[in-house]
């Protein structure tokens, strides 16, 4: 059992605990899981808006004039395609082309650069690049304790958000971001950015004004209409619905960005770790294929670990992620099928020793 002394806290830690939420083990931190209901504080953010404490992500800064090449070359994205004010979506890999983990890169400006990656890899991550760094005028550094990071989505977040900023945030595109005015404290940076499908908008920033505008946000439009404080069970439930991979399940050191369904961030006109591999594993189909799935039975909710098998009863894969959609009101599931030849409308889930047909979808499951 885990000693929840030596859990690490976000700075809104009290926050949470005075707004009743349930707090739970997560990543090294001590995290809300919810605060009322997961269903509720799920479809807040589906119909109307909600807030997530982020802030247990990991925070690097790199910068100096060789910065971009380096990230290019530690990355399997092009770093190319985007201009300051932009941000991506990548991986770093390992020299087998395991995936070390799934990022965010926020081009400030040509020689620097936010690196926001996922909590439980933070030293992994940071071993990772300082093992690589041969440039002296490269600095880098872990920001993740000294800044907060707050996410608000929802169809409604920018017209709740928009009166605490004088960024026009319905202007910002998807995967950009700008740095302005926010609860009048300068130099925030805001981006059209987020982990739930919904449209919204992530704050960064620093530690000593998290609470002051955590609670500005949580003001807007109170008592009546307001945004909602939601947990990482409704944030998981969310990323499930548009089919996002969640490092440590879905994606690991064993899974590479073919085989995890993510050849769209992997680009082989450029030099990067492990390229040959990955090109060659393109080129001849992976061992493993990652697909998404519904359970059409009424009740039936796939887990992580849960066996997937062919109509002969043999075992052909597993599930790495499911959950119950709130949207769909059905079960539904990520995971792996190691069968090069596969029916599609004969696999079967295995629930309490039950062989339960599936129905193999695109992602997202969800339309938003």
């Amino acid at each position: 059992m885990m000693d929840l002394n030596v859990l690490k806290k976000t700075i809104l830690y009290n926050n949470h605990i005075k707004l009743g939420a349930k707090m739970i083990p997560y990543s090294g931190f001590s995290m809300p899981l919810q605060y009322i209901s997961s269903l509720i504080e799920h479809m807040a953010v589906r119909e109307s808006a909600g807030i997530f404490d982020v802030s247990h992500m990991g925070k690097f800064i790199l910068k100096g004039k060789d910065s971009h090449n380096f990230l290019q070359y530690l990355t399997i994205n092009n770093l190319s395609n985007i201009k300051s004010g932009q941000a991506q979506y990548t991986c770093f890999v390992n020299s087998l082309g395991g995936i070390i983990d799934d990022l965010v890169i926020y081009k400030i400006s040509e020689k620097k650069f936010l690196l926001i990656v996922n909590a439980i890899n933070i030293d992994k991550n940071k071993k990772w690049i300082n093992d690589h760094i041969k440039d002296k005028n490269l600095k880098f550094s872990d920001i993740s304790q000294k800044y907060s990071f707050l996410s608000i989505q929802g169809p409604k977040s920018i017209s709740y958000i928009q009166k605490l900023t004088n960024i026009s945030l319905s202007k910002i595109p998807f995967y950009h971001f700008e740095i302005g005015k926010f609860s009048d404290i300068d130099k925030i940076l805001i981006s059209s950015t987020g982990y739930t499908g919904s449209k919204g908008v992530e704050i960064f920033i620093h530690n000593k004004y998290a609470e002051y505008i955590w609670n500005n946000i949580l003001k807007i439009g109170a008592p009546s209409s307001k945004i909602m404080p939601c947990g990482i069970a409704s944030r998981n439930s969310l990323r499930m619905e548009m089919g996002y991979r969640l490092y440590g399940q879905d994606i690991s050191e064993e899974i590479t960005p073919i085989e995890a369904g993510l050849c769209w961030i992997t680009k082989f006109n450029k030099k990067f770790i492990a390229k040959d591999i990955l090109q060659k594993q393109k080129t001849e189909g992976p061992y493993k294929k990652f697909f998404s799935f519904v359970i059409e039975e009424k009740g039936k909710i796939p887990r992580q670990g849960y066996l997937l098998k062919n109509k002969e009863n043999s075992i052909i894969g597993k599930v790495t992620s499911g959950c119950f959609s709130p949207v769909l009101k059905k079960g539904i599931g990520l995971g792996f099928i190691t069968e090069k030849k596969l029916d599609k409308k004969s696999v079967f889930i295995s629930i309490r020793e039950k062989k339960i047909p599936i129905n193999i979808v695109k992602c997202p499951f969800i339309k938003i």
